[in-house]
């Protein structure tokens, strides 16, 4: 454990946080660290304790009200159609808008009703929101749009509540499946990865787009 990691887990109380997308490549090491110290609930679309896919409204509402409370909300979900720029049709980016963006703006407007106050909603994006590669239009995108929506979103919601988003690089665990799509770029180590995570719930950002890269 590094230094970051015991300063945030010696001045934060004991937390019920729904992870979604826990067992996927980010999501698991940042489940495994909030594990040590808090009380941890993994969700997704087709794994984990409770089913929730941020694509379908309903099932963002379904799930949050079995939990009745938490005090964080992470999602490191979301999916959009990686092609050529004139491959993709317009079904395609619609991937894109319903999940990765409208799962995420959705999980915010309802999963603020969900949170004590005070309470924290981490969304996911990506590098490609600013520097992007190619085959990724649609990607890029709601990743760029998912950074304008918390910014403006931080400055409206209520009872205290923070919404950032972590940006993360290509990370080390995932570089052999993506390496060729990104030349030339450092993967970022999964240490840096999850300190991003504890930055946003266990800090007092609000609005805050967290970059992880390694250029």
């Amino acid at each position: 454990m590094d230094v970051i990691d015991s300063i945030a887990i010696t001045k934060t109380k004991h937390m019920k946080i729904l992870v979604i997308g826990g067992q996927g490549t980010i999501g698991k090491p940042v489940t495994k660290y909030f594990q040590n110290n808090h009380e941890v609930i993994i969700a997704g679309r087709n794994s984990g304790e409770l089913e929730i896919d941020i694509a379908d409204s309903s099932s963002i509402k379904n799930g949050l009200e079995t939990l009745k409370k938490v005090d964080a909300i992470i999602c490191i979900a979301g999916e959009a159609k990686w092609a050529n720029f004139n491959e993709l049709t317009e079904d395609d980016y619609y991937i894109g808008l319903r999940s990765k963006l409208m799962g995420q703006v959705n999980l915010v407007r309802i999963g603020q009703n969900y949170l004590t106050p005070g309470g924290s909603i981490t969304l996911s994006t990506g590098i490609l929101a600013d520097d992007p590669v190619v085959k990724t239009t649609s990607a890029a995108m709601v990743n760029g749009a998912i950074h304008s929506f918390v910014q403006a979103v931080a400055l409206e919601i209520e009872n205290g509540i923070r919404v950032n988003a972590v940006s993360l690089g290509m990370v080390e665990d995932a570089y052999d499946k993506y390496k060729d799509y990104f030349p030339g770029h450092n993967p970022v180590p999964m240490s840096k990865a999850v300190n991003a995570f504890v930055r946003s719930v266990c800090g007092k950002g609000n609005g805050e787009i967290i970059r992880v890269y390694e250029k």
